[in-house]
């Protein structure tokens, strides 16, 4: 007897839409279960994780401050997921534009002026789309697949951010500590509440959200790139250059993500450090399928995951939990996400033949 999955002949695209919701119910449930066998109260665990991080103004104004990150990478990320090129390295690209971004503040840093903010979001841009480009050099040019050259090069980002930091970056003034001395004020992202730390970068995220969905719906090269993901052989029939594609993909993904940096380092920190990401980039993977790869439904995702962390803050504080919560959290939720898919797709049967495993010696 043995179970195998066969695939369903018409998929229900309903339950498709209805997924992240089932995903995230499952996931509440299952971090119900999880705070009982830590004898933890439910009740009050959830309200810690869920409740109490939003039950304020200051609250939902930070909600907003980790969730701009975590859309506009998502919503890039979603581009290329569409068109089955899949940029695991976002992370890197994020660090990249901060890098870059705040490189160009510290030169500035006499300077105060309107036009150095738009300087180093255009810096930031190009840090990691700089980044972005390595990959799609190495996928069009040699094959290279990008999922590995593209997570691999986010190690390297790491290593280069302390290294800038500890060096050519380093506050002169900051006793060796591993940082960049604090960004002037023309270099920080101006704030839109009071008493709170909500900048421009969210109603900006929220804008790429837009335009993401007005390119993928109303243009020809969106247009292409979702041909491409969903049927290669039909773009190439219809003269879309593959590699080319490729090349947008990547690029739009650094490029954004590269600004989503700048947005943390010019935003919430003022200064480079040597960790500027709790792993955005790689959360914003999970947010762009929880969304699914729709950038309307990548604001929601956003919105979600931003509360795992800020949630996750929350519990370490009152419920004496560890910090690994936050990505037990985001784990399950992914869990959960990839197995409603699964069903989705293919349906479980019941076989009554069994299956024997020969093996032939030489």
């Amino acid at each position: 007897m043995s179970v195998i999955l066969e695939r369903r002949p018409t998929p229900s695209g309903l339950m498709g839409w209805l997924a992240p919701v089932l995903a995230l119910v499952m996931t509440v449930a299952a971090s119900v279960l999880l705070f009982l066998l830590l004898g933890l109260p439910a009740g009050a665990a959830l309200h810690a994780f869920f409740i109490e991080p939003v039950s304020s103004r200051y609250g939902l104004a930070e909600l907003a401050v980790k969730a701009a990150p975590l859309i506009m990478i998502g919503v890039a990320l979603s581009i290329g997921f569409r068109a089955q090129v899949f940029n695991i390295g976002a992370e890197g690209q994020l660090i990249l534009g901060g890098i870059a971004g705040g490189a160009v503040a510290l030169a500035l840093y006499p300077v105060n002026g309107w036009f150095v903010l738009p300087l180093m979001a255009l810096a930031g841009i190009a840090g990691g789309m700089g980044w972005a480009a390595i990959p799609a050099l190495l996928k069009t040019r040699f094959g290279a697949n990008e999922i590995l050259t593209s997570l691999m090069l986010t190690y390297v980002a790491v290593l280069l951010l302390s290294y800038m930091v500890t060096g050519p970056l380093r506050d002169p003034d900051g006793f060796n500590f591993p940082e960049s001395r604090l960004f002037q004020s023309s270099a920080l992202l101006p704030r839109i509440l009071s008493g709170t730390r909500l900048h421009i970068g969210f109603p900006i995220a929220i804008a790429i959200a837009l335009i993401g969905w007005v390119f993928l719906s109303r243009t020809l090269l969106g247009f292409a790139l979702r041909i491409n993901g969903e049927a290669p052989r039909a773009a190439r029939f219809a003269g879309f250059n593959s590699g080319r594609l490729v090349w947008v993909a990547l690029l739009i993904g650094g490029g954004v993500s590269g600004l989503a940096g700048l947005f943390e380092v010019a935003g919430p920190i003022g200064q480079l450090l040597p960790n500027i990401s709790p792993g955005y980039g790689f959360t914003a993977i999970i947010v762009a399928f929880l969304g699914r790869l729709h950038p309307v439904g990548v604001v929601f995702a956003g919105l979600v995951m931003a509360l795992s962390y800020l949630g996750g803050e929350a519990a370490q504080i009152t419920m004496n939990l560890p910090v690994a919560v936050t990505g037990v959290f985001q784990g399950m939720l992914l869990f959960f996400l990839l197995a409603a898919d699964v069903l989705i797709n293919y349906r479980l049967r019941w076989s009554g033949k069994t299956r024997s495993i020969t093996s032939s010696q030489p």
